[in-house]
């Protein structure tokens, strides 16, 4: 039990001072004292199940995770919180729905005026979908960034193709299969080189 207290102890330690907090303020989240929160790091006594709980909600952790060993680096990769990537999927979802709202307003500002032109929101598809690769590509190191292309290109034969509506020029089709094949080996490529 003994080793237990130290695992949690050093585990509280770790994460509070990563959070910046102190043992005070620790111990006003969870309605304690800092005499309390004293003795859990000193390993002399360890908290209920519901202060693991709420200390696991505190600093976006699992309630295995305070009471387990964990390896170095695997620290490290865990204090990528979960409110930061919460926090970068709500700023690229109001990237992109800021984009559709806008294309929205464009058409409504039309429609008034008289004219409808529906391929507004063509456009704003490819323009969504550059965004969306570039937010996804700073935040999450470009994982799933293929699936991202391969829609793009798609739209974009799309707006091509419905952009000249009037010539009927099906034949762009022909063009997605090559270019989600060669997209398909460049991704296949840079793996290869980043190993």
């Amino acid at each position: 039990m003994k080793e237990l207290e130290c695992i949690l102890a050093s585990n509280i330690i770790e994460l509070r001072t990563k959070a910046g907090m102190t043992q005070l303020e620790l111990a006003q989240r969870l309605n304690y004292s800092d005499k309390s929160v004293s003795k859990w790091e000193r390993a002399e006594s360890m908290p209920d199940v519901g202060v693991l709980k709420n200390m696991s909600e505190i600093f976006g952790v699992s309630i295995d995770y305070l009471v387990s060993e964990h390896d170095p680096n695997e620290k490290k990769r865990s204090f990528i919180s979960s409110s930061r990537r919460q926090t970068h999927a709500l700023i690229t979802w109001i990237a992109v729905i800021g984009i559709w709202i806008m294309a929205l307003l464009i058409f409504i500002i039309l429609w008034l005026m008289g004219s409808i032109r529906w391929m507004i929101f063509v456009y704003a598809l490819p323009i969504s979908l550059i965004t969306l690769l570039i937010l996804h590509s700073l935040w999450e190191k470009g994982r799933f960034n293929f699936l991202i292309v391969a829609v793009l290109i798609v739209s974009l034969v799309l707006l091509i193709y419905l952009a000249f509506l009037d010539r009927n020029w099906w034949q762009l089709f022909l063009l997605i299969a090559p270019a989600e094949i060669e997209t398909m080996l460049c991704f296949w490529l840079g793996k290869k080189i980043r190993e």
